[in-house]
C-alpha cells in the first residue's frame, strides 16, 4: 500500500504530493490546513535518491568563520534547514507487507500513543511560533520545520492504520498561549527524544527487529529530526545573542522553566505508567529507552552500552553538516556524565 502525504490529509488517504510546505503556516489546531497547496511533483527514483542524499550533506556558502549571532549565522542555519528539506521522503511511503511475527513485534511496542501525541503537539507549537516571526528567511525555515513535524505525525497515522495498531483517543491540540515558550519546549523535547531515537534506531537496524523495508521507510524521519535539533540549537544561540542584556536574562529563565517542565512531565508520565501497570492495563512504557533496548537490540545491553551507541550515532548523524554550525550538546554532555557514573559504580562494585 502506498501513501503520499500532504498536511491537509489527516486520515492518511493516498493523495497527490504537493510542491511547497509554505502554506503549512496556516495549520489549524487539529492539524488541518486552511487552503490547499499548489503544484504537483513528477516523482522518479533518481529524484528521490538525489533529494535523500542532499538532505544529509550541507555546507554553508559563507566563507571563513561563522560568528554566532551574526546575520551570516542566521542565514547559515536557516539555509541548512531549507536546502536540505526532502520533498519526497517520508511523504511517499510504500508500506511493506509484514509477516505475522514482524507485525506482532511492531504492534507490541508500547510507544505509539506517546509518539502520536508528541508529534501532534510539536507541529502545532512550531507552526504557532512561525506565525509570530517577521524575518522572512527565519519564518520560512520554521514553517518547513513545522511542515516536517506535521508530516511525521501523518506518517505515524498511516502506519498505525496500515498495521492495525490500537491507539487511545488523541487529545485536542490547542494553540499555545506563549508561542516562543512553546517553540522552546518543542525543541528541547526533540533534543532529548532524538538523542535516544538515534541509538534505538541503530540497534533495530543491526538486530533485524524491523524488516529492512520498514527501516528504510523511517530512516528519513530519523534524519529529519536530527536536522530539526541542529536548526533549533543554532536558533537558540542566535536568538540569545540578539537580545538586549536584560532580555537575555528573561530568555535564560524561560529556558530553565522549559527544562523544569520537561523533567516534571517525564516524572508524571512515569507515574502514570506505574499506575497503569498496577491497574492491570497495558500502559505506554515511558522508560522504553532503557527497558526496550534489549528487545530492539536483540542483546541484554547495559545502560552505559546504550548511551555509547546513542553518542556514536549522534556524532554520525551530524557529520555531514557544516562543522561551523553549533551541535546539540546538552544531552551528549549529560549522558557522558551518567555513563561515567555507571563506570565508577561498576568499579566500586568490583572492589
Amino acid at each position: 500500500m502506498v501513501s503520499i502525504i500532504e498536511p491537509g490529509n489527516r486520515e492518511g488517504a493516498p493523495v497527490s504530493l504537493t510542491e511547497s510546505p509554505r502554506d503549512i503556516a496556516s495549520l489549524k489546531p487539529r492539524g488541518e490546513t486552511s487552503r490547499p497547496f499548489k503544484g504537483r511533483f513528477t516523482v522518479d527514483d533518481a529524484a528521490i535518491g538525489a533529494a535523500d542524499g542532499a538532505a544529509r550533506i550541507w555546507e554553508a556558502s559563507e566563507a571563513g568563520p561563522i560568528i554566532i549571532g551574526s546575520e551570516g549565522h542566521k542565514r547559515a542555519f536557516c539555509r541548512m534547514l531549507i536546502d536540505t528539506h526532502n520533498p519526497y521522503r517520508p511523504s511517499i511511503v510504500d508500506w511493506p507487507i509484514l509477516d505475522p511475527e514482524a507485525r506482532d513485534r511492531l504492534v507490541s511496542l508500547p510507544i505509539w500513543d506517546i509518539a502520536m501525541q508528541t508529534e501532534g503537539n510539536a507541529s502545532l507549537r512550531v507552526l504557532s511560533y512561525a506565525e509570530t516571526i517577521e524575518d522572512p528567511l527565519l519564518r520560512e525555515a520554521v514553517e518547513i520545520d513545522g511542515f516536517e513535524e506535521t508530516r511525521h505525525k501523518q506518517v505515524l497515522s498511516n502506519l498505525v492504520q496500515a498495521y492495525g495498531i490500537p491507539l487511545a483517543p488523541e487529545p485536542e491540540y490547542l494553540p499555545p498561549r506563549h508561542p516562543e515558550w512553546a517553540f522552546l519546549l518543542a525543541g528541547f523535547c526533540e533534543c532529548v527524544d532524538t538523542f535516544f531515537a538515534f541509538g534505538l534506531f541503530a540497534l533495530a537496524k543491526r538486530s533485524g527487529f524491523f524488516p529492512p523495508a520498514l527501516v528504510d521507510t523511517f530512516e528519513p524521519v530519523v534524519q529529519e529530526e536530527g536536522r530539526h535539533i541542529l536548526f533549533f540549537v543554532n536558533w537558540v544561540a542566535w536568538r540569545r545573542r540578539n537580545l538586549p542584556p536584560w532580555r537575555r536574562v528573561l530568555f535564560a529563565v524561560k529556558i530553565l522553566s522549559v527544562w523544569a517542565f520537561l523533567i516534571w512531565e517525564r516524572i508524571d508520565l512515569a507515574r502514570e505508567g506505574a499506575r497503569g501497570a498496577q491497574a492491570g492495563t497495558r500502559p505506554q512504557d515511558n522508560n522504553f529507552v532503557f527497558t526496550g533496548s534489549k528487545a530492539i537490540g536483540g542483546v541484554d545491553m547495559s545502560a552505559a552500552a546504550l548511551i555509547s551507541v546513542c553518542l556514536s550515532e549522534h556524532e554520525r548523524r551530524f557529520s555531514g553538516y557544516d562543522a561551523r554550525l553549533l551541535r546539540p550538546n546538552v544531552m551528549p554532555y549529560l549522558m557522558r556524565s551518567v555513563s561515567r557514573l555507571f563506570r565508577w559504580r561498576d568499579l566500586a562494585a568490583a572492589d
